[in-house]
């Protein structure tokens, strides 16, 4: 996606991957672009393309916020492969004074021995204000190895840390994967929960809560 204008401004959003037919696979999903500098949310990221007789694309990561004030652009949902998933995309960081970090996107469905993508990681908000970012869940598999969910963002100064994401389902009867882990707050904030165990037999672990803000937490 485009980058806003210099002053104000959301970025664009990313173009979503084509599809891919055999050993290719699917197209990476686009970035969302960057917001302007004072002002604006960053474009979320495309999703990544399906894959035919192949792996899904990789969803594009999210545009940053603006310098000063803004939140994170979402990241892009990993595509569906007849062999592999494709990862989710992580999340743009949020504003330098203030906003929140934008989720992870979702990891994609794997078909084959390729298995599932991944949960992208939630973004960072580096500011005074703001949270971490969810971390995306992982996609399920039929086939192939489960994935794990995504790390949830690391929080502002003052501020919560994202979830992690829900680990990826295995429908084939094995071990489900594991929750992403909580981010972590830095000041004054409570830690993001772990992500959930994702289902299969057995399933999953439960992904790490994120530490408490070191004066409250």
């Amino acid at each position: 996606g485009g980058n806003a204008g210099t002053l104000f401004g959301t970025g664009g959003a990313g173009g979503a991957g084509a599809v891919g037919i055999g050993a290719g696979g699917g197209a990476a999903g686009g970035a969302g672009g960057n917001a302007g500098m004072f002002y604006g949310d960053g474009g979320a990221g495309g999703a990544g393309g399906g894959g035919t007789n192949a792996n899904g694309g990789v969803g594009g990561a999210g545009g940053n916020a603006a310098m000063f004030a803004g939140n994170g652009g979402v990241g892009g949902m990993g595509g569906t492969g007849q062999v592999g998933g494709g990862s989710g995309g992580r999340g743009g960081a949020g504003g330098g004074f203030s906003g929140s970090g934008g989720s992870g996107g979702a990891g994609g469905t794997g078909a084959g021995a390729g298995g599932a993508g991944a949960g992208g990681d939630g973004g960072n908000a580096p500011g005074l204000f703001g949270n971490g970012g969810g971390g995306g869940d992982a996609g399920q598999t039929f086939a192939g190895p489960t994935a794990n969910g995504g790390t949830g963002g690391r929080a502002a100064l003052i501020g919560d840390g994202g979830n992690g994401g829900e680990g990826g389902a295995n429908q084939a009867g094995g071990t489900g994967g594991s929750g992403g882990n909580g981010g972590n707050a830095q000041l004054i904030g409570t830690g993001g929960n772990g992500g959930n165990r994702g289902r299969g037999t057995p399933q999953g672990s439960l992904g790490a809560p994120g530490t408490g803000g070191s004066l409250f937490g």
